[in-house]
């Protein structure tokens, strides 16, 4: 008798065809255990081996019920989960067409309280220099960030941190940073912090980008 992946072994029952079920069905795992009812009663009589029978059986639905329990998934009243596919990029307003987008996890940037986003610059692209109201925290997933401080914007001074590298970003300092022009992917950044962050640019009268040469 097969439930789910695993098969239990009932004495003197042989395997029979059954049509296949979609994997993860809820339901699918019990009607299969109920199903062979017909099968393990008269076995049982007829074999006398009661106990073998009803042990095998309370097995089986133990693992019915696991995989129930598995194929319905966390509450997500407790316990939230986004998949890639479902993270919602959107391109940064006053920015070009595929230098930057961002993509909220948690929270906001405006609205009070801690915030999750993803951050990604595309090669060629920087911000131009600017400061926040609160810390920010940024942990970088994938390809190469480069970064400095200060209030003019020089390229050739920023430094680089790869995946897996971690950055914090002190309140009211001015800082910048971007890819290069040269880089073969984009830079994909969480940033963590308190909002509202406030966003200053340095020189508001200039636009919130720089191109980043190679």
């Amino acid at each position: 008798m097969r439930v789910g992946m695993s098969t239990i072994a009932v004495p003197g029952l042989r395997p029979t065809a059954r049509t296949p079920r979609r994997r993860g069905h809820a339901g699918c795992c019990v009607r299969d255990i109920t199903s062979n009812l017909d099968d393990l009663v008269p076995l049982a009589l007829a074999t006398g081996n009661i106990t073998a029978t009803r042990r095998a059986l309370l097995a089986a639905l133990s693992l019915a019920i696991a995989g129930s329990a598995w194929a319905a998934g966390p509450d997500p009243s407790e316990t939230a989960i986004t998949l890639p596919d479902g993270v919602k990029w959107v391109a940064w307003s006053g920015l070009p067409p595929h230098s930057g987008e961002m993509a909220t996890l948690y929270g906001g940037l405006d609205a009070p309280g801690p915030y999750l986003v993803l951050m990604k610059w595309y090669p060629g692209y920087a911000s131009a220099p600017h400061s926040y109201a609160t810390d920010r925290l940024s942990l970088v997933l994938s390809g190469i960030w480069w970064v400095n401080s200060g209030a003019d914007f020089d390229p050739d001074a920023t430094v680089p941190v790869p995946a897996g590298g971690f950055v914090r970003r002190v309140a009211r300092t001015p800082h910048y940073d971007g890819v290069r022009k040269d880089a073969r992917e984009p830079a994909v950044i969480a940033l963590f912090g308190i909002a509202p962050v406030e966003l200053r640019l340095v020189d508001p009268t200039k636009p919130p980008w720089r191109s980043f040469p190679a």
